[in-house]
């Protein structure tokens, strides 16, 4: 079974491993009739085995749509609030004074030099302080009037440029009630893409902080020219002299003071309307020129609305912990989910997040610990870091320890796919790992690229709480699918939300039809409200990824490649993208590739590579630093980590490792590597090699390996 394979190898003595085991069965049988009893669990296996979606009509290709709305999706989250400002000013109404965005207080920065020799900054962070529903809709109201009184227009262009903090949420909260079109960009984009957005767009006014100006901004800004006004969020900017004329900055609070002084006698047309750009969202786009998605107010309700279903008791107990690009539409969406919903949302970075965190000084406390959220959003990237981290610290343990990790691991696993909870295991074993995002987490949800299996075992039991894995695009306003919370399968990505219907269409070249057995296979569409207007000034390519079928229904190509099980959840298993015809005629998925190879501990980030030109397939391996040092020294190999990962003999070794997993992982030997490159830095979204959500580059990794990818297959490099 899938489970076995997961499980953790142990090395305890066969005659102690029975009687551990009988203990076990003994413990099991002794604690099952008060557990079937007391426990909510009985109700959840009922739900986890029911239908979830079902086909609206029995023809192949026919929409698939949740059990909970197959004769109306859903598109309101509450009655009459049909724009982003009506459901603000409702939740206003309903927890006017219950916390709403948190903020930590920096108490001290200072400058730590590492043994290398570079200097890392470390902060000492306070506790939270808050603002309530009311203080963030008075300010979002002043922010708004004071942009007019800058000049700005409704359904005119303004753009955010920013890092995810209170000030943001507060900025596209103003922008959502005056009609202004929020324009959004990575804050790690890099130059040219920055350009590209702030000109398409034709932006006159530009909100950012002061580190943002002074590190990307500055060098830009001449090549912008219809820009007028930049706003910092975070106080007052150090002027520098060679600001092009004509710009003049102003903080957020100065342009509150002149909103809360204007007149606003005359406020009321300029409200939106449902079909009104609420939007215009850059995706860094894993190929090519960053696309800007128009988003309406009525896409991004119903996205919400739909997600909001699939997380039970969702209310004002909630704490949400928000560190995610708030540019990134999974991150935007859950955001809102909470605002409407009385949860609070404290703010985060991925250098603060944990005690362990980069920006964090030893012995202080990171916001996890600070904060103790209960929910909390996650890339893949993110979990398989926490992952590979954990499993490192299990391998340093004792081997009492460790073993005794291991047989929890696994009982619990076993537990798991039965459906059964494991209160003993989760206080006694899991409890400190589960402290490391604070202890009380109880829904995890994963999107932005696909989870795997491994991961989302060990986030299942070492969290002691349901990973929730989504599947959906900026194009339909980040809704689409989510897993419910009793769904204790890996692989899958849940059923349709309330707001959307999934067909698959046939997709030839792949040889996936939706007449396939014994699950209907093809590309995965997506139609309903959440799916958006289209591309900014990009007519051409909103024709080819989007169709209006004969009943007005707009439906989203989404290039995915997926298939639908018996109870109506769907799994992705291959990209158009991803797919090519090596030389001989077979097709290779990269993207199965990586994902079979991806979780060995000697790999922290792997991209497949191959060419119709040729007849095998390639790779770029990002090694972990730890792992590779550990084997060159077994192998006798010595020398700088650049020397490691430049020497053919360490290239050999590493293509051993990959072989034996991919054959684990039943590849086709087509599929497996034949030449791989070690690549000494890291991807990070700053290298331009991965997206903010860590999905590859395929593009820019193939411009920047050229030499390398010559040479793997054998062509003459100068």
């Amino acid at each position: 079974s899938q489970a076995a394979k997961m499980k953790l190898k142990h090395n305890i003595n066969p005659v102690l491993l029975q009687l551990i085991n009988f203990i076990i069965l003994v413990y099991s049988f002794v604690t099952y009739i008060p557990w079937y009893i007391f426990s909510g669990s009985r109700q959840a296996i009922a739900k986890a085995k029911q239908v979830k979606a079902k086909p609206v009509n029995n023809k192949p290709g026919g929409a698939y749509r949740s059990v909970n709305s197959l004769h109306c999706l859903a598109s309101v989250l509450y009655p009459g609030c049909d724009t982003l400002d009506k459901v603000f000013k409702y939740a206003k109404a309903k927890f006017k004074d219950k916390k709403l965005l948190g903020t930590r207080e920096i108490l001290k920065e200072e400058d730590e030099i590492q043994p290398s020799g570079k200097i890392f900054k470390k902060v000492i962070l306070g506790k939270y302080t808050w603002l309530s529903y009311e203080d963030v809709y008075i300010k979002a109201v002043n922010f708004g009037n004071g942009l007019a009184v800058l000049g700005q227009q409704p359904k005119t262009n303004i753009a955010i440029f920013c890092e995810t903090r209170a000030e943001w949420m507060i900025a596209a909260q103003a922008c959502f009630m005056c009609n202004y079109q929020l324009v959004t960009l990575y804050a790690t984009l890099g130059g040219p893409a920055i350009v590209h957005g702030l000109n398409e767009t034709e932006v006159t006014t530009i909100i950012t902080s002061k580190e943002l100006m002074q590190t990307k901004l500055k060098e830009i800004v001449s090549q912008v020219p219809r820009l007028r006004h930049i706003i910092t969020v975070d106080g007052k900017p150090t002027t520098w002299s060679e600001f092009p004329k004509g710009v003049i900055v102003h903080t957020m609070a100065s342009v509150q003071a002149m909103g809360a002084k204007a007149d606003t006698g005359n406020k009321q047309q300029a409200r939106p309307v449902p079909s009104d750009i609420a939007v215009i969202m850059y995706t860094s786009g894993s190929t090519g020129v960053p696309k800007g998605v128009m988003i309406s107010h009525c896409n991004i309700i119903a996205g919400i609305t739909g997600m909001a279903e699939r997380i039970p008791n969702l209310g004002e107990k909630d704490i949400y912990i928000g560190y995610l690009p708030l540019a990134h539409v999974l991150e935007l969406s859950a955001e809102l989910v909470c605002l409407s919903h009385g949860c609070c949302i404290g703010y985060s970075s991925p250098q603060t997040l944990a005690d362990q965190s980069s920006k964090i000084k030893k012995g202080s406390k990171g916001d996890v610990t600070t904060l103790k959220p209960t929910l909390m959003a996650a890339v893949p990237e993110i979990m398989d870091r926490i992952y590979k981290n954990v499993m490192n610290k299990v391998n340093e343990m004792t081997s009492f320890q460790r073993n005794l990790f291991i047989l929890a691991y696994n009982y619990k696993m076993e537990q798991i796919s039965k459906g059964y909870t494991t209160p003993l295991c989760d206080s006694l074993i899991f409890r400190k790992v589960r402290m490391l995002l604070g202890g009380k987490i109880r829904i995890l949800l994963c999107g932005g690229a696909p989870l795997s299996a491994a991961t989302q075992r060990f986030m299942n039991i070492c969290f002691c709480c349901p990973v929730g894995q989504g599947y959906g695009l900026t194009e339909s306003a980040g809704a689409g699918t989510i897993t419910e919370v009793w769904d204790y399968t890996t692989g899958r990505v849940g059923a349709p939300l309330v707001c959307c219907e999934i067909k698959l269409m046939n997709w030839e070249e792949g040889g996936y039809y939706n007449t396939d057995k014994p699950y209907p296979r093809g590309e995965i569409l997506i139609g309903g409200q959440n799916v958006t207007v289209g591309y900014y000034k990009n007519e051409v390519r909103t024709k080819k990824d989007f169709t209006v079928d004969e009943n007005g229904q707009r439906w989203l190509h989404t290039g995915d490649i997926g298939e639908f099980h018996q109870d109506g959840c769907l799994k992705i298993i291959d990209r158009k993208k991803d797919l090519v015809k090596l030389q001989a005629g077979e097709y290779v998925s990269l993207g199965k590739v990586e994902a079979a190879l991806k979780n060995l501990p000697l790999v922290d980030n792997i991209c497949a590579y191959a060419s119709s030109f040729h007849s095998y397939v390639i790779g770029f391996v990002v090694p972990n630093q730890k792992e590779l040092a550990e084997l060159a020294r077994k192998k006798g190999f010595k020398g700088t980590w650049e020397e490691i990962c430049n020497s053919p003999e360490m290239e050999k070794e590493v293509l051993k490792v990959l072989a034996e997993a991919a054959m684990a992982a039943n590849l086709e030997k087509f599929e497996i590597p034949v030449k791989i490159r070690l690549c000494p830095d890291p991807w990070t979204p700053e290298t331009g090699l991965v997206t903010d959500a860590f999905k590859l580059k395929r593009k820019e990794l193939t411009a920047y390996y050229q030499m390398d990818i010559d040479r793997m297959y054998g062509k003459n490099v100068n």
